[in-house]
């Protein structure tokens, strides 16, 4: 991006929570520590350029918090995400990528109030589409949805409104709400 360019805060945003499921997927697979991941990023990745790849500019400080908060309260936050699985698929049988998505994202539903619940779920939906092509969006969505209704009552619409029948996980979030704050 040129220096004349800039982005907007929420696009900011979005680049940083991109970053930090990057982040959370590496630590999760190389088992490399928070201070040395936040340092690589922030030294070498964010809005940089790595073998012909671009790094949007992103938010360090959303990116440290997102990172910071999910390994803070990874003890929170994986049961919250268990309960909302099947039994026959638990976190640990997860794809390390959608892990990582779904532990950023209930992070934000529970610790971020600030943004508004549709637009966390809206975003890591997008963060999944990123990464896959089948299912894995519609499973984001479903659980981060299910999620947010339990953390954030009254922030989403009821799925009777929204015109989704109760067993369906569903898209009922609107990408084109801003982001509060």
């Amino acid at each position: 991006m040129s220096s004349s360019k800039r982005s907007k805060p929420a696009n900011k945003r979005g680049s940083a929570r991109l970053s930090a499921v990057q982040a959370l997927y590496q630590m999760d697979i190389s088992g490399a520590g928070l201070t040395e991941v936040i340092a690589e990023y922030e030294n070498f990745r964010l809005g940089r350029e790595i073998d012909g790849e671009t790094y949007l500019e992103a938010d360090a400080a959303w990116f440290r918090s997102i990172v910071g908060g999910v390994v803070k309260d990874q003890k929170i936050i994986d049961p919250i995400i268990h309960q909302s699985l099947t039994d026959t698929w638990p976190l640990a049988r997860i794809d390390s990528t959608l892990r990582a998505t779904l532990r950023a994202g209930v992070y934000e539903l529970t610790n971020r109030r600030d943004v508004d619940a549709p637009v966390v779920v809206s975003e890591y939906v997008e963060i999944a589409k990123a990464f896959f092509d089948g299912d894995e969006p519609k499973m984001v969505n479903g659980v981060l949805d299910h999620i947010a209704r339990s953390v954030r009552s009254g922030e989403l619409k009821p799925k009777a409104e929204a015109g989704i029948s109760r067993d369906a996980a569903t898209d009922d979030t609107d990408p084109d709400d801003g982001e509060k704050g």
